[in-house]
């Protein structure tokens, strides 16, 4: 008997968005709901602004450690600027990835009402472009995320623009991951078994192998994006949200090949974070009968992070 294949995350192009909204709407809101993630390509995200980014990324960890840990902030839950590798955990793992990261975030004037939950940046001195550039693709990534939001907000039956009071100041964070080079007896993998906090996550650089979700029947299923395409990911803000009807993948990053081990990965992946007062209430569309409300109790999406960042070990108790 043939072997049944393995399902494939289907590649979805956002210029069908513009052409026909609602059936773009329905391909990516069945992808959300059979496999959590989607990938989507010509995301209007520009090639060249992608190719500055990954160029300021790899000077970026190529310098010293002391220098990169000069940037780092202890207890600071790794809002902003450097995290040392192996620091962060899985929930439930025994063994810390292995990874380190730089996280840039929204930047609020003075004054700002959010201001004392939304770190201010930190910006190294070295490399010289690193802040104009990932200024730039931090609005990049917002504006897509803003097409794709608004494409999950027809799937649910709701208005276009729903998520725009959400995410106005959104805490949304973009990390810059590298993983290193690992021996062949490393303990732990790259990234450990895990869901993502927040609503959506925009990944760039997942065309390096690595990345794979756990599927319905329980098997590991490698992600696969065409060269330039964005792998998206529904994260567990948004499915209770949605009381699991978009559910929240658990994914991971597991180690290369022999031949691959000596070389580094890096990714960019978009947390696109509601803002911090923003209540995640079930969506009444989303519950009946037959489902239940499995969260009849709010929270604000301030303390729900703070919640998750104590469990994966990047704010102490």
């Amino acid at each position: 008997m043939l072997d049944t294949p393995a399902a494939q995350v289907p590649a979805l192009s956002l210029n069908d968005e513009a052409a026909d909204p609602k059936a773009f709407a329905a391909a990516l809101g069945g992808s959300f709901e059979r496999f959590g993630f989607a990938v989507i390509a010509d995301h209007g995200i520009p090639a060249d602004l992608i190719e500055r980014a990954w160029a300021e990324t790899r000077t970026l960890f190529e310098l010293p450690e002391a220098e990169k840990r000069s940037y780092h902030a202890p207890g600071g839950g790794g809002a902003r600027g450097y995290t040392p590798f192996k620091t962060e955990i899985a929930k439930g793992a025994s063994a810390v990835d292995l990874k380190e990261f730089w996280h840039v975030g929204r930047e609020l004037p003075a004054g700002h009402r959010f201001a004392a939950q939304m770190s201010p940046n930190v910006w190294p001195t070295e490399p010289a472009g690193f802040k104009p550039v990932f200024l730039e693709l931090f609005e990049a990534f917002d504006r897509a995320g803003d097409r794709l939001l608004s494409a999950i907000a027809r799937h649910l039956g709701l208005a276009p623009n729903w998520f725009d009071h959400a995410v106005g100041d959104g805490n949304s964070v973009l990390r810059l991951l590298h993983y290193p080079p690992i021996p062949a007896n490393a303990e732990g993998v790259r990234a450990g078994a895990h869901e993502d906090i927040n609503l959506i996550t925009l990944l760039l650089g997942a065309e390096e192998a690595g990345l794979e979700l756990l599927d319905r029947d329980g098997k590991w299923l490698a992600i696969k994006p065409p060269e330039g395409a964005m792998v998206v990911n529904v994260g567990d803000m948004l499915q209770r949200l949605t009381n699991h009807v978009l559910p929240s993948t658990t994914h991971r990053v597991v180690n290369p090949p022999p031949e691959r081990r000596g070389v580094s990965r890096y990714s960019m992946p978009f947390f696109l974070h509601p803002a911090p007062d923003f209540l995640i209430e079930t969506l009444p569309g989303c519950v009946d009968a037959d489902h239940p409300n499995r969260y009849p109790t709010p929270i604000t999406a301030h303390d729900y992070l703070h919640e998750r960042l104590v469990e994966i070990g990047l704010v102490k108790k």
